[in-house]
């Protein structure tokens, strides 16, 4: 897929619009929310769970728990007036923190760790399109991405190691293209995908970039610029998949 012009970061998003950015206070969703911030949207919704501000004009802070359904719901309540919401960003997500770092074997298995990436990186991503998927419109184009990550991909695990990470991320992938199948029913210009951001300098890969010498680390701002070309370029005939920050479908 050809991507874009960075200079026209979804331009194929009709105005006057709204967006939103869940996880916005982390790397990439901050960088995405200062581009949309620059990009003539009427507000940009930025949520996370500190609910800090930017101190962007035209961007709407606001407070998120992914764990917590009753805080989505009123989140999604809270943007249902307002020009279109034509772009929803999901860029979260869970691979280490202090008690919890990726297995590299079975014998490292954990049932409370498993628990809880899944519960970030899958079920909190699904209950955000659960109360948010209805307040896109009805018609023109609009877009549902959550941030993925190339190791859930199934077809293309060489490496073995991080089951949590990759398994919930995996999870992710099939919530997205079962999201995209319903959605197709009722708005059908509308694209959920799921994006793969590539290996990004952010505190989620810091500790492990170490093996990735043969790979391109992004700043979040570019990685963010890429990211959003991508989603200029798709069109609903590509809804339900997993594309890379340079536009290339990968395998589920």
């Amino acid at each position: 897929m050809r991507l874009p012009s960075t200079s026209s970061r979804l331009s194929s998003l009709e105005r006057p619009a709204r967006t939103l950015v869940i996880g916005a206070s982390g790397g990439i969703g901050s960088a995405v929310t200062q581009l949309l911030a620059s990009n003539g949207f009427e507000t940009v919704h930025a949520l996370s769970r500190s609910g800090a501000g930017t101190g962007l004009a035209g961007v709407r802070a606001g407070r998120i728990d992914l764990e917590n359904e009753a805080s989505i719901a009123a989140a999604a309540e809270q943007l249902i007036e307002g020009a279109p919401l034509r772009f929803i960003l999901v860029a979260t997500g869970l691979l280490h923190d202090s008690t919890l770092q990726p297995e590299k074997t079975y014998r490292a298995l954990d049932p409370e760790h498993l628990l809880r990436s899944f519960r970030i990186n899958a079920i909190g991503p699904a209950l955000a399109g659960k109360h948010m998927l209805p307040l896109l419109p009805k018609t023109g184009k609009s877009v549902f991405a959550v941030l993925s990550a190339r190791v859930g991909s199934i077809e293309d695990n060489r490496l073995g190691g991080w089951y949590g990470y990759r398994a919930s991320k995996a999870a992710l992938n099939q919530l997205v293209r079962t999201f995209a199948i319903e959605l197709g029913r009722q708005r059908p210009d509308a694209v959920c995908v799921a994006l793969h951001p590539g290996t990004v300098n952010t505190a989620l890969s810091h500790p492990f970039q170490a093996g990735s010498e043969n790979r391109t680390v992004f700043s979040p701002m570019a990685s963010a610029e890429k990211v959003l070309a991508v989603v200029d370029g798709l069109t609903s005939a590509q809804s339900g998949r997993l594309f890379g920050w340079d536009g290339q479908a990968i395998p589920f």
